[in-house]
């Protein structure tokens, strides 16, 4: 069985320079980049404690999914952690599936990164034999352990999908299972960094969503997909400084490693950053960040990491071993 390494980027402290935060949310982010980038590559450039900074844009393959990547795993995450900012919206997302009950808790069943999913099994022996899934249909609910192999290999063979129930036929798409522990009825979800991707599928009972600004935020069935629609709150400190990490690192690998023109990064902040990048490209890119902790805000960043099983198909190739996720300070009162 595969491994994959779940790095997160906990915010501890509010932002007090904006230098000083990019700094720190960029050296996970060049972490993240330097350990998704194809093995065999790394080990033509060395090793990756050799790699150098002015490599990376070179050998690594920007993916489309590498921001919803981190949504998905910062979703994830919330709600193991009971996150006030999110919590009371995936509580009325779960009554109204009917899924009743007192804790809450959720199972990663997928990240996808440039079109290709992997399997995430994260904490998956806390179902039984008889955890019911709540799809919605005039029927008894179905017994979602005794389905999961076969959405297993549904996610990663489409030959296999015809094979799934129809109540089930689209929930190999899931991101996440929501459950209650306390009365073990699941419910699957999908995680969408953007609300126009969210789509229905058979088995699939909770879209989640960013909240879009001038909608509404109102946890709602969405009658014509017939998914509860949760759009859940961002951070606006820490997202907003984590998304102008994630863009100076961007526009570096898309310069080709050489300073990105003003246009590219218009905010001085940001090409300070950028600059520190510019100036060390002679050097390995984890000696890079290793001197750039130096230049961070100490406290606003707490690094966590764990081993998450992949499951695979036996002729499946992972495209990545490594993702990021940022997790933001919560509220308080």
């Amino acid at each position: 069985m595969s491994t994959i390494t779940v790095r997160t980027e906990n915010q501890r402290a509010p932002v007090e320079s904006e230098v000083l935060a990019l700094i720190s949310v960029i050296r996970p982010i060049l972490l993240g980049l330097l350990y998704s980038t194809k093995r065999e590559l790394v080990e033509e450039a060395g090793g990756y404690n050799q790699m150098k900074l002015k490599m990376l844009p070179g050998l690594h393959n920007p993916g489309d999914g590498d921001v919803g990547i981190c949504f998905e795993w910062a979703i994830h995450d919330a709600i193991k952690r009971n996150d006030p900012m999110i919590m009371d919206r995936i509580e009325t997302s779960l009554r109204q599936c009917r899924a009743n009950g007192q804790e809450i808790t959720s199972i990663l069943f997928g990240l996808e990164k440039s079109g290709i999913r992997q399997l995430i099994d994260t904490e998956t022996s806390i179902l039984t034999d008889e955890s019911r899934l709540l799809t919605g249909a005039q029927a008894q609910p179905v017994k979602l352990k005794r389905h999961l192999s076969s959405l297993t290999g549904a996610f990663r063979n489409s030959r296999t999908r015809p094979a799934l129930p129809y109540s089930i036929s689209g929930l190999w798409k899931a991101d996440l299972f929501l459950g209650r522990t306390d009365t073990d009825r699941w419910v699957g979800s999908t995680v969408k960094i953007n609300p126009h991707d969210l789509e229905a599928a058979k088995g699939l009972r909770v879209g989640i969503v960013p909240m879009s600004q001038g909608r509404s935020d109102r946890v709602a069935l969405d009658r014509i997909k017939n998914i509860v629609v949760c759009p859940v709150p961002y951070d606006a400190s820490f997202m907003e400084v984590f998304y102008m990490g994630w863009r100076v690192v961007q526009q570096f690998v898309a310069a080709r490693g050489r300073m990105p023109r003003e246009v590219a990064l218009p905010n001085p902040p940001e090409r300070q950053a950028a600059r520190e990048l510019v100036d060390r490209l002679d050097f390995p890119v984890v000696d890079v960040v290793d001197v750039l902790q130096a230049q961070c805000q100490r406290n606003l960043l707490e690094s966590g990491q764990q081993q998450a099983p992949m499951h695979l198909n036996v002729q499946a190739t992972p495209t990545t071993d490594t993702i990021i996720s940022p997790v933001p300070l919560e509220r308080r009162s």
